[in-house]
């Protein structure tokens, strides 16, 4: 008898809270078990089979969440789509995904009523779990099912769509594996004893959307480990730390970006909650500034664990004393896995000396869906990239420099524009930054800095020179930003990634980069 695995504890003990939704309703294990199985059910009783996708366009709700336990244990493919998408990006994917069923949430219900219109969706069945003219209500697709569990079940997979940073995304894709739902699943509650944590720690919160890969499987892996999950909506400083001691979380997956705001708030604010029942703080997805860790480490103490991966695979892990040894460092190589610095060439480097970053699991594999150029670019010699630079050190310590595709080009120096944002972010009128390469016709590309001041501070020609000085007072000159723009908000997703294209592509319109 296993002690993981979301369906086998959710059928021992159905009592047991599982999920507490965005809007605070609770959910125990044996109603979310049910809503799940409904859920398979239903796309069966529409024909659906094994390797067959559904996606979703929902928000962080309970439907997300049975959506996805639905899928993986009936041999699907799940493609979460970020609700925030223009419908002819979400028309995209769902047409390149070759879904079968798309389920929609009324925040996207507009969005998506454009895309079915202008892409001509002909083939799936839409269900809107709110009320919408065009597509099926959701009730419908699970109405008159049992809450028995399936038979023949298989595990299924998430099939994430890249950010396409570089161009269109695409689907990241692996072969259905041959194990049962209940064996995939301990697997993945095994993950998380990566970072110290053991089943049924206690509750896991969720404050980044459900349509992000690591956000996702960090739900999913929490509930097959046995712990309940805390769902937000829409973050905020103030109401993580109240949720954190309101439901007593034991751990969080989050990204620099809240660290970013929760430092922000008023020393008054940072200390009016209690916070002493987290155990485990796990981030990643941008480069961690040293100064924010730091000041994360010593408020919250040595329970901050970074990883490095990517919806393709991963990966690395630095424990709180890995980094504490190692200031900036995302950590060494998992165990199973393996990590190479090679240049343009391929040819691996030493220590030391900054390429691109090479990675491999076991047998881990994947192909990108409909692109096998871009499927045999990412893999060399058994390894893969997703463009990231960096540099292992002599201990086998990886140092992450940027994406490859950020790097600037100046004078023929490679300039990395994380190692000046993590400067420009401590600035104490600094809310947010971007920097980037813009066209230099003399030197190829100059360094720009894009800031989103706190709040109440005047932007002004003064503040741009005060920005400059900063820096020049702690990097190369080549490095500091050549010119210092304003902006009201950087284009963030609901999670903190980035969209820099938004704010480089101008410059570049006409123009071809390194890159």
């Amino acid at each position: 008898m296993s002690e993981t695995g979301f369906w086998e504890l959710a059928q021992r003990d159905p009592g047991r809270l599982a999920l507490v939704d965005a809007d605070g309703k609770r959910h125990s294990a044996g109603e979310l078990l049910a809503g799940a199985n409904r859920v398979v059910h239903g796309l069966r009783a529409l024909g659906l089979q094994p390797g067959d996708t559904v996606a979703t366009v929902l928000a962080n709700e309970a439907t997300m969440i049975e959506v996805a336990l639905a899928a993986a244990q009936a041999g699907l493919y799940l493609v979460p789509i970020n609700r925030n998408l223009a419908p002819p990006e979400i028309g995209y994917i769902v047409s390149d995904s070759e879904a079968r069923v798309v389920i929609v949430g009324p925040q996207a219900a507009e969005a998506c009523t454009r895309a079915a219109a202008e892409g001509g969706w002909r083939d799936p069945a839409i269900f809107s779990t709110g009320e919408s003219p065009r597509f099926r209500p959701f009730a419908e697709l699970i109405r008159d099912q049992p809450a028995t569990m399936p038979d023949d079940r298989r595990a299924g997979l998430v099939m994430n769509y890249t950010s396409g940073t570089t161009g269109r995304p695409k689907g990241v894709r692996r072969p259905l594996p041959a194990l049962s739902p209940d064996q995939l699943a301990q697997r993945y509650a095994m993950f998380l004893k990566l970072f110290a944590i053991p089943p049924a720690e206690g509750v896991h919160l969720v404050v980044s959307p459900l349509y992000h890969t690591a956000v996702l499987s960090f739900c999913l892996n929490h509930l097959h480990n046995g712990d309940a999950v805390v769902v937000m909506e829409k973050w905020t400083p103030e109401s993580m730390l109240a949720t954190v001691e309101r439901e007593r979380v034991t751990s969080s997956h989050m990204v620099p970006t809240h660290f970013n705001r929760l430092l922000g708030l008023p020393e008054e604010a940072r200390r009016a909650h209690d916070l002493s029942s987290l155990r485990h703080v796990i981030h990643s997805a941008a480069p961690c500034p040293v100064d924010v860790k730091r000041r994360m480490l010593a408020w919250w103490g040595e329970i901050i664990y970074e990883y490095y991966a990517a919806s393709e695979g991963g990966g690395t892990l630095a424990t709180p004393g890995d980094w504490l040894a190692k200031p900036g460092t995302v950590g060494k190589a998992w165990p199973l896995s393996e990590i190479k610095i090679c240049d343009d060439a391929g040819a691996p480097l030493a220590a030391g000396q900054v390429g691109t970053v090479y990675m491999k699991m076991a047998d881990y594999r994947f192909e990108y869906h409909k692109d096998k150029a871009k499927t045999d670019s990412a893999w060399k010699d058994g390894l893969f990239t997703v463009g990231d630079a960096g540099y292992l050190d002599s201990d086998g310590f990886l140092f992450l420099c940027d994406r490859k595709a950020d790097m600037i080009i100046s004078g023929g120096v490679n300039i990395y524009p994380a190692e000046i944002e993590g400067v420009l972010i401590t600035h104490p009128k600094v809310r947010d930054v971007a920097v980037f390469g813009i066209p230099d016709d003399d030197w190829g590309e100059q360094v720009k800095a894009v800031i989103e001041v706190t709040p109440g501070t005047a932007t002004s020609t003064v503040l741009a020179e005060e920005l400059r000085s900063f820096c020049l007072e702690r990097l190369a000159k080549l490095k500091c930003p050549r010119t210092v723009d304003f902006i009201d908000a950087l284009p963030r997703d609901p999670s903190g990634k980035l969209y820099k294209r938004k704010l480089r592509d101008p410059y570049w319109a006409g123009r071809d980069r390194h890159i």
